[in-house]
């Protein structure tokens, strides 16, 4: 089958107003108990590891795939999983950052999360709650069966030798998109493995553009929204449905509301202290307020 032409992400906050402040650093430290505080994160708290996001200031367009454009056609599957298997040699090389490792230390709730990097586990985060999945795990649309990203580049390389050289890059000096994968001018004759277990189709573990978070993730993310005596926000533009609901869940249930990012979100109405600021001095500036 053809591929499906991949199209342009619509930015929601195309028309949203250039954030302004609300309440100052210590008025949010006087609301946030670290033992009683939901933290969500978003793509600026991975940023300081290198890895872009899609709304940061001077980001180009991107067009990432869409669910609908995966299952769609061969072409598109193996588009993907082309620039996904030179991508995960330098995505492999991120590092949890400062962010990640005092969140670690002063959370010992769940983070919910919409990166799908596994930093905050590898920083240490006890329990992470990740909304979007992870790229760390592949799995089959048809059994369920999950495998790891490593078996995944295993296979996929025994099945394409000599890719890298025909197409003339080097993963570690490539530049790596937000979900892990690189620009490819040619994937001609790129083959994909199929699952071993039942032959069907293998995705990334991920929500992709237009897909929905699973039903048993949303759920763990309610929870710990509804078991929290206040919300953080970190480093998101809040653009995503699937953390936006979380904010306005906290609203409405009456806890209050803590946003820290430099760049407009989509709850900027909504937040009790509006911290417009870069994350990694807010969170450092945090721990020591608290330890």
């Amino acid at each position: 089958m053809p591929p499906v032409e991949l199209r342009r992400v619509r930015d929601p906050l195309a028309n949203v107003p250039t954030p302004q402040p609300r309440g100052t650093v210590a008025d949010s430290f006087a609301l946030l108990d670290p033992a009683r505080t939901a933290v969500i994160t978003g793509a600026g708290v991975s940023t300081d590891s290198g890895i872009p996001d899609y709304r940061s200031p001077g980001s180009p367009p991107r067009s990432p795939m869409t669910g609908q454009a995966f299952r769609a056609s061969d072409a598109n599957r193996q588009l993907y999983w082309a620039r996904a298997y030179v991508g995960w040699e330098r995505y492999q090389l991120f590092r949890p950052n400062s962010i990640h490792r005092d969140l670690a230390a002063l959370i010992p709730g769940p983070v919910i999360t919409q990166n799908v990097d596994g930093l905050h586990s590898e920083a240490g985060s006890r329990s992470v709650v990740e909304l979007h999945g992870s790229l760390h795990r592949v799995i089959c649309l048809s059994c369920g069966r999950v495998y790891t990203r490593g078996w995944t580049q295993l296979a996929l390389a025994e099945l394409n030798p000599g890719f890298l050289a025909t197409a003339n890059v080097t993963p570690i000096d490539v530049e790596t998109n937000p979900d892990g994968d690189v620009e490819l001018a040619k994937v001609d004759g790129f083959r994909v493995p199929n699952c071993p277990a039942c032959g069907g189709l293998l995705k990334p573990d991920v929500v992709y553009f237009g897909e929905s978070v699973r039903p048993e993730v949303a759920s763990a993310a309610e929870h710990a929204i509804e078991d929290a005596d206040a919300v953080l926000v970190l480093g998101s533009s809040l653009a995503v449905h699937s953390a936006l609901r979380l904010v306005r869940q906290a609203v409405r249930a009456g806890t209050p509301a803590v946003i820290v990012t430099d760049g407009p979100t989509r709850a900027d109405d909504l937040a009790t202290v509006r911290v417009v600021d870069r994350v990694a001095p807010y969170v450092t500036a945090w721990r020591h307020a608290v330890t």
